[in-house]
């Protein structure tokens, strides 16, 4: 008898969060989705068997009315995907204390507080954190100059991702760093080089394949290994 999987996707009123939902479902599994505004969510309502909350990862009462709502849940994978560019001009000259702070507490610090607090509910063995990370967060990457603080950002999150997973023991659920690849959404603009479909696809082929592997892993949706 197989069990069904269970996923809580974070992120999921449009583009990759949105794709992972549909992706995820297509193939049979029970979906919890988060969004922060039920009035933007259409698409995802439109969805067949998806649970719908609401979440805004930035606020603690927020994530811990959150916490109740998903009490006694586990979960196979939880995809933390929420994530904002920030401001346009991405200079660290022309930054506020307010622009700066948003950016990194959306990007970096977030995603793991929500991951603290639902750690104890993905499957033992097999279960995994996963999180939506971006080969420009590698610093070994040279592009992006004009995505700078993004970069940081994100490399932020990867450092705070490596530090979490150090904190949590021999049983730690396995842990995805993953970047989508270039992907045409409302971020990444129509010239970039992958549709939603394609990027999800892979992206969902990565969480079936290192389920129980354990470990850390920076990757794409390919599955190849990107340097820290």
């Amino acid at each position: 008898m197989t069990t069904t999987k269970t996923a809580l996707i974070v992120g999921a009123s449009r583009g990759l969060g949105l794709g992972l939902v549909q992706r995820l479902t297509e193939q049979g599994w029970d979906v919890i989705a988060t969004v922060r505004d039920q009035n933007k969510a259409d698409d995802l309502k439109a969805l067949t068997g998806v649970r719908i909350e609401t979440v805004d990862i930035d606020e603690i009462a927020s994530l811990e009315v959150l916490m109740q709502k998903l009490k006694g849940e586990v979960f196979d994978v939880i995809f933390v995907n929420a994530g904002i560019l920030g401001s346009s001009h991405q200079s660290a000259a022309q930054s506020t204390a307010a622009e700066l702070g948003q950016l990194f507490l959306t990007n970096a610090v977030a995603p793991i507080r929500l991951a603290e607090r639902l750690i104890d509910q993905i499957r033992p063995e097999t279960g995994i954190l996963a999180f939506m990370s971006s080969v420009l967060g590698s610093v070994t990457c040279p592009d992006g100059a004009e995505l700078a603080l993004y970069k940081a950002s994100k490399a932020a999150l990867n450092s705070m991702t490596n530090t979490f997973v150090t904190q949590l023991g021999e049983s730690r659920p396995t842990v995805l760093s993953l970047h989508p690849g270039w992907v045409k959404t409302a971020m990444g603009g129509e010239g970039a080089d992958i549709d939603v479909h394609t990027s999800t696809t892979g992206l969902v082929q990565q969480l079936n394949a290192y389920a129980g592997k354990g470990g850390h892993h920076f990757i794409n949706y390919k599955g190849e290994t990107i340097p820290w």
